[in-house]
C-alpha cells in the first residue's frame, strides 16, 4: 500500500502523442477541504486512503499538489451533442492526472473534475459547483454497488471558492476513476479530420487496453467494434433494468470501455414512465428513458462510421462489415434486457411468453404510476412473504388490485421454474435493490451541504447506498418514494 505522495502512475495515454491532448496543470484553489474518500477504491488502486485524507492528499485531490509520476493533461475530442455536431470539444473542466494499475492488473485513469480552465473550456470557468460533485459521487458509487459498469469517485473536496451559476455556489473538485476516458467523440475528432495515422494509434491503444483478444483476430478492428457494441448493449440494458436515466447521452459521453460516465443531469425514476426526462436541457426528450436503447444504437453507428477505413481496404466491404456490426445491436440489447428482467422476476430458464409477461408488467406499472424500484422489491417479498427481508416493503408500498391477474400469471410461471422458493427469493433480493439514489434524497443532501456546510446527510446516504439490497426498518425513509412536495422535476449538469 502506497502511503506516500509517490503514486504508482504508469501513463500510457500520455505516451500516444501531443495530438491527443494538451499538457495542462490543474488550476490551484484557495482553501481545499476534505468531503470524503472511498477507502475501498483507494485500496483497490494501491493508494493509502489515510494519505488521501491528509493535508497533502487533500491538496492532491484539489489540484494544488502534483504527485510524483503524474503527467496532467486535458484530452481532446469532438461529439454529437443532442444530435448536433461539434467538431472540437475536450476536457473543459477536467484534468487527467495519470493512470494506475490496480491489484487485479486493470489500468485506471485518475482524473480531477472541476479543476479549472483548459484550452477546451469554450469560455467556461472550468469549475464544478458542490451540488453536481456530490450527485456524481453518490450516484456513481451507488451504480458500482448495483453492478453497473461505471466511473467511480475516489474522493471529493471543497475548494473554498465560489462558482457562478446564476448565483454564487460553493465549489468542489471530484477525483474520478475510470478504466479510460476514451470516448466515441475521441474517434470522431480524428475521423472528421481524416487523420488516419492518429486513428490507427488510437485503435491500437484501445485494443491493447480494453479488447486485447481482438489483437489475435483476423479482423482486429471489427472484433474491437463488436466488443464495444456488446458492452454498450449490456450497459444500457442494466440502466433500463434499474430505471436509470443518464440524461445526456451525447457521443462524447459514451466510453469505449463500456462504463457509465458523466452523472450531470442523471436520475433514477420513481414512478415508471418510458417518456420520463429529468435533464433541464433536454427540451425535446431526446434522452428520455425509453429512448436510451435507440440513442445508444445511433451513437454506435457514428463510431462505426469513424472506423470504416480500418474495417476493410475495399470501401464496399468495409461498409458491409460495419453495417453487420451495428445491425447486431438491437438483438444484443434485447437479449441482455430480457436476461436482466427475468432475473428481477426470479426466473432462471427463459420461456416463449416471457417477453410478453415483462411488457405487460411494465404497461401496468406505467398505467398505475407504480414506483419502479419498489414494484420489483415487492415481487421479491411475494415469493415467500413469511420470510420477507426485514419484514418486507408492504408497509411502504403495495400493488393495487389491478395487478392481480398479472400476479397470478407470474406465480404460475415461477411454479414451472427449477428453483425452490427460498433460493428464488434470495436471488431476487440480490438484483432488486430497495435503496437507490432517489432524486429527493440527493437534493436533500446537496441542500444541507450548500446551505450549512453539513455533510452528515451526504455521508449517511452514501453509507446506506453501499448496501442497497438489504432492507432494515431503521432506514425505511430512504426506501420511500417522495411525497408530492418532494418530487424533483429537473436535474442540472453544473456547467
Amino acid at each position: 500500500m502506497n502511503s506516500t505522495s509517490t503514486l504508482p502512475f504508469d501513463n500510457s495515454y500520455a505516451r500516444l502523442g501531443d495530438q491527443f491532448f494538451t499538457r495542462q496543470l490543474p488550476v490551484t484553489v484557495d482553501n481545499p477541504g476534505l468531503i470524503r474518500v472511498s477507502h475501498s477504491l483507494a485500496h483497490q488502486l494501491g493508494i493509502d486512503p489515510k494519505w488521501l485524507e491528509s493535508d497533502k492528499g487533500v491538496d492532491f485531490m484539489a489540484g494544488n499538489y502534483i504527485a510524483e509520476g503524474s503527467e496532467p493533461l486535458a484530452t481532446v475530442y469532438a461529439g454529437h451533442q443532442f444530435g448536433g455536431w461539434n467538431p472540437q470539444l475536450g476536457d473543459g473542466r477536467a484534468v487527467l492526472l495519470g493512470e494506475v494499475i490496480d491489484q487485479d492488473g486493470i489500468r485506471y485513469d485518475i482524473q480531477l473534475k472541476g479543476s479549472g480552465r483548459t484550452p477546451y473550456s469554450r469560455g467556461g470557468d472550468g469549475r464544478a459547483p458542490l451540488g453536481p460533485v456530490l450527485r456524481e459521487y453518490i450516484v456513481s458509487e451507488a451504480m458500482s454497488v448495483l453492478g453497473v459498469p461505471t466511473s467511480r469517485a475516489l474522493g471529493a473536496v471543497t475548494t473554498g471558492e465560489w462558482v457562478r451559476r446564476g448565483g454564487r455556489l460553493p465549489g468542489a473538485v471530484l477525483t474520478r476513476v475510470a478504466q479510460s476516458h476514451i470516448r466515441i467523440g475521441t474517434f470522431q475528432f480524428f475521423a472528421s479530420r481524416q487523420d488516419n495515422e492518429a486513428l490507427k494509434i488510437l485503435i491500437d491503444h484501445v485494443i491493447q487496453r480494453h479488447y486485447p483478444q481482438a489483437s489475435k483476430s483476423a479482423s482486429p478492428v471489427r472484433t474491437m467494434l463488436d466488443g464495444v457494441i456488446a458492452r454498450q448493449a449490456s450497459l444500457v440494458a442494466r440502466w433500463q433494468s434499474l430505471g436509470f436515466i443518464h440524461g445526456v447521452m451525447n457521443t462524447d459521453n459514451m466510453l469505449l470501455s463500456g462504463e457509465t460516465i458523466d452523472y450531470g443531469p442523471c436520475a433514477f425514476m420513481d414512478e415508471f414512465d418510458p417518456g420520463k426526462v429529468f435533464s433541464s436541457i433536454d427540451h425535446g426528450g431526446r434522452y428520455a428513458y425509453g429512448n436510451q436503447p435507440p440513442v445508444a444504437h445511433w451513437n454506435l453507428s457514428v463510431l462505426t462510421q469513424s472506423l470504416l477505413p480500418f474495417l476493410n481496404d475495399d470501401p464496399d466491404k468495409a461498409l458491409a462489415s460495419g453495417q453487420a456490426a451495428i445491425d447486431a445491436f438491437p438483438r444484443t440489447y434485447q437479449a441482455a434486457f430480457v436476461e436482466n428482467m427475468l432475473a428481477k422476476l426470479g426466473l432462471m430458464e427463459p420461456a416463449d411468453d416471457d417477453a410478453e409477461l415483462i411488457q405487460d408488467l411494465l404497461k401496468l406499472m406505467h398505467d398505475n404510476q407504480s414506483d419502479f424500484t419498489l414494484t420489483f422489491r415487492y415481487l421479491s417479498d411475494q415469493v415467500q412473504p413469511s420470510s420477507a427481508s426485514g419484514g418486507g416493503v408492504r408497509p411502504l408500498f403495495e400493488l393495487p388490485e389491478t395487478f392481480n391477474p398479472w400476479l397470478l400469471r407470474w406465480q404460475e410461471r415461477i411454479s414451472h421454474d427449477p428453483r425452490d422458493a427460498t433460493e428464488r427469493q434470495q436471488a431476487m433480493y440480490a438484483v432488486n435493490p430497495v435503496f437507490i439514489p432517489r432524486n429527493h434524497l440527493v437534493e436533500e443532501t446537496i441542500a444541507a451541504a450548500e446551505k450549512n456546510a453539513d455533510f452528515e446527510p451526504f455521508n449517511r446516504l452514501v453509507n446506506i447506498l453501499a448496501n442497497p439490497f438489504k432492507f432494515n426498518e431503521e432506514n425505511a425513509r430512504y426506501a420511500k418514494p417522495p411525497r408530492p412536495e418532494q418530487v424533483v422535476q429537473q436535474t442540472f449538469c453544473g456547467t
